[in-house]
């Protein structure tokens, strides 16, 4: 019998274009980001913050021209998963056995300048070399791959200073021009 309170979630496409150097990727959007259909939605994700910080511009922007900063300075945006089968919007929720992973060679085929994938927490992380990096770590070695402090309120052991910090070190934001 299936849990009625379990629901199958579906992640928004990547934003990005051609020559991305950089790729953000979450795990699979909370119920915050889902019911608005915007990434990092919930007031309390630290992810706006440090994007602000590390890009320069001011977390009231709208939606719309924040994403467009973020494609300014080649950097993409997306989640690991596909779909999904969760109970909450924490990633401890998630059932393994559903997870559909995004299709991250046809992604990282159209965008040749990738240098970093930046994954997003720890959930990120694991699903990331579990269901993606294993059968692609070959015919992409060039590109680095780093585990970052998830900017999720859920993560509460760092402070937003913290992530910010560790953050800038791993993740080197490219100018407009190269």
């Amino acid at each position: 019998m299936l849990d009625k309170d379990v629901i199958t979630l579906s992640s928004f496409n990547s934003v990005s274009r051609a020559d991305a150097q950089i790729l953000i990727l979450g795990s699979m959007p909370g119920k915050a980001s889902l019911e608005q259909a915007q990434y990092y939605a919930h007031p309390r994700n630290a992810f706006w913050s440090i994007m602000g910080q590390l890009l320069g511009f001011p977390t009231s922007l709208d939606y719309k021209t924040r994403l467009q900063m973020l494609i300014d300075k080649r950097v993409a945006l997306w989640d690991v998963m596909k779909h999904c089968e969760r109970h909450s919007s924490l990633d401890s929720d998630i059932v393994e056995s559903s997870v559909v992973a995004n299709d991250f060679h046809e992604f990282l085929t159209q965008h040749k300048a990738i240098q970093l994938i930046a994954l997003n927490g720890k959930k990120a992380e694991q699903s990331f070399h579990r269901y993606v990096w294993r059968d692609l770590a070959g015919m992409f070695s060039n590109i680095e791959v780093v585990g970052l402090p998830s900017t999720s309120p859920a993560n509460a052991r760092m402070t937003l200073q913290e992530k910010t910090d560790y953050w800038a070190k791993h993740v080197n934001i490219p100018d407009e021009r190269g």
